[in-house]
């Protein structure tokens, strides 16, 4: 079930509001537990059995670990949290991995060895992942296991955030999970966030997504190189609001029910180099692969070499987490070496430069990887690149260029708006400035109304005359 369809806006959601606020405190997780399999089931029923595997491995593990944790046996603790983690790894890797192994094999020996052919299981790297942390976090003592199984279920199948991200860590949670508040300031702010990511989504990514679309499939003879980054831009923006649409759809989402999840996008597109980008783009990933890889591998504690080996490590798991496909590896490559020149150099340089001229730095490469990260296919990567730069024989513009370029001049002007703070900016500024007022709260509740009013309207306009828009990052 998709955020952002007619079902779920007009009755999956109402119903869940419903029983969750009529239910007493002590069946709220209940209720939270069964909507959200009852989610996950209407499009994976089969892989709930593998998602529950998870969380029993989980909590069983978690369990014991604690308690040779307290029994001072710590070998037979860290015993204990290898074998979650070794399970929970061992089902991502047979569902997202297997056939990718196999293909490689049978392409590099000459062998023909049946595919599984196995479906992804929705959301599997970020649920994995949250199991992944809890274990860890147990061990580490930073958290006490759970001992209430429908607590941890309802932490892990949370709906909200259970198909796409973000990476919600247990520790961020776990006070919340049976000490929460629903209040109407945070339903509202829920709301506001909710509706305002259903429109990054609806109105911005499945626009950008369909200029993409038609552009990438041009034929040689009607494409120039002027339209081939044409393409890459509208993929750049159909990335960032889808993501971030869901995010902001979960962020929302779980705000009407009483959670407060950390924020997963901080305005990436304005930075001003790759390692900024990065502190600003799926921030509960990188901060995952900080606390669980990075720094248990040694951080930057052990030298210049071993910093090195570490962040690509990280990098190459980065890459291989969003995808079974060798464009994904290199993708992550792709950043580790944009990262160590910077962290060798030429972020002091770009420091130094001029804001606009490391905010271009910034965006070309980004753009860039974006495009690499679009085609899991070689050929068509390698063709999509080679456009881009004049190597296929390509005119730079044609009368074509022209015709898309007045056509989505729009779209692109609004998206650019949209990725930075200037909405937000002047939403402040139409609101009058001070609204500490009576007036200025006044003024700025009733903007805030009409704007949510629109966006929400246009949204369910687009969603009742389109067809099945699914986000990016459901594939991972």
């Amino acid at each position: 079930m998709l955020f952002s369809s007619i079902t779920f806006l007009f009755g999956f959601l109402p119903l869940v509001l419903i029983f969750y606020y009529i239910s007493p405190r002590f069946l709220k997780n209940a209720v939270l537990l069964i909507f959200s399999l009852l989610f996950y089931a209407w499009g994976e029923p089969k892989y709930v059995i593998v998602m529950t595997v998870s969380i029993i491995v989980g909590y069983v593990m978690g369990l014991i670990t604690e308690k040779f944790i307290l029994e001072e046996k710590l070998k037979a603790a860290k015993a204990a949290v290898i074998i979650s983690v070794a399970i929970n790894l061992g089902i991502l890797f047979f569902f997202k991995y297997i056939d990718f192994f196999i293909t490689n094999i049978n392409n590099a020996g000459g062998l023909n060895i049946k595919l599984f052919g196995l479906e992804l299981p929705l959301g599997i790297s970020f649920y994995t992942f949250q199991i992944l942390s809890y274990s860890v976090d147990v061990y580490r003592r930073e958290v006490k296991a759970q001992k209430n199984i429908i607590n941890l279920a309802a932490y892990i199948t949370l709906f909200p955030q259970l198909i796409a991200g973000p990476i919600v860590r247990y520790e961020t949670v776990a006070e919340q999970l049976t000490k929460r508040k629903e209040s109407f300031d945070s339903f509202g702010s829920g709301v506001q966030r909710f509706v305002t990511g259903l429109g990054k989504k609806v109105l911005l990514a499945n626009t950008a997504g369909e200029i993409f679309d038609i552009l990438s499939v041009l034929p040689q003879e009607d494409n120039s190189v002027v339209l081939s980054w044409i393409c890459a831009i509208a993929y750049t923006f159909q990335i960032y609001f889808d993501f971030s649409g869901y995010s902001d759809m979960a962020i929302g989402l779980g705000r009407m029910l009483g959670f407060e999840f950390l924020e997963n996008f901080n305005y990436p597109y304005i930075s001003k180099s790759i390692t900024e980008f990065w502190r600003r783009w799926h921030i509960s990933l990188s901060t995952w692969f900080r606390d669980y890889v990075y720094i248990p591998l040694g951080g930057n504690r052990k030298g210049k070499v071993r910093t090195i080996v570490n962040i690509f490590i990280v990098w190459f798991l980065t890459g291989f987490w969003h995808g079974a496909a060798w464009n994904f590896v290199i993708w992550g490559m792709y950043y580790f070496v944009l990262l160590m020149l910077e962290k060798f150099g030429l972020k002091k340089i770009l420091e130094k430069a001029p804001a606009w001229i490391s905010h271009i730095y910034t965006l070309f490469f980004v753009n860039l990887g974006w495009v690499i990260f679009a085609y899991d296919d070689m050929s068509k990567l390698g063709a999509a690149l080679k456009n881009m730069f004049g190597m296929n024989g390509l005119a730079f513009i044609n009368d074509n260029t022209l015709f898309y370029i007045i056509s989505y001049a729009a779209v692109f002007i609004i998206c650019a708006f949209a990725s930075t703070e200037l909405p937000k900016k002047a939403g402040l500024k139409i609101a009058g400035g001070n609204s500490e007022t009576i007036r200025g709260e006044t003024l700025k509740s009733f903007i805030t109304v009409i704007f949510l009013f629109i966006v929400m309207t246009l949204s369910v306009a687009s969603l009742a005359s389109d067809s099945f828009n699914p986000f990016l990052y459901f594939r991972f």
